[in-house]
């Protein structure tokens, strides 16, 4: 099976040493970082959760409102359970998306920077 991925280096990477990981977890660019992925992580999964428990709670607590049939067999408990599929699907490709282009692009520049590359 073939892979796009090139061959491991030979060359040896210098290890960071603990002082070296201090400082860079110290930093303006690391805090930034964190930042762009707590700012968008932490919103999001609270409003994942509350989504997800607002479903259960009408499963448990509105029984009448779940069964309300929208068209044929057809009713809004199902409806809302395929929306929980497609918002996990959906909060999982904005993620990798915010991550390719926010979130990589930063950790790759301090990966390399503590490698001895730049």
């Amino acid at each position: 099976m073939a892979t796009d991925a090139p061959p491991p280096s030979k060359e040896e990477h210098k290890l960071p040493s603990t002082e070296e990981f201090a400082e860079v977890q110290q930093s303006a660019e690391f805090s930034e970082l964190r930042r762009s992925y707590r700012s968008f992580a932490f919103p999001l999964t609270v409003a994942f959760i509350a989504w997800y428990l607002l479903y259960v709670l009408l499963s448990n607590y509105a029984g009448d409102f779940m069964g309300t049939k929208l068209f044929g067999n057809i009713n809004v408990a199902f409806v809302l359970g395929i929306a929980q599929f497609v918002t996990t699907f959906l909060i999982a490709w904005w993620y990798s998306r915010h991550a390719g282009t926010k979130l990589d692009p930063k950790a790759e520049a301090i990966k390399t920077r503590m490698e001895g590359g730049a």
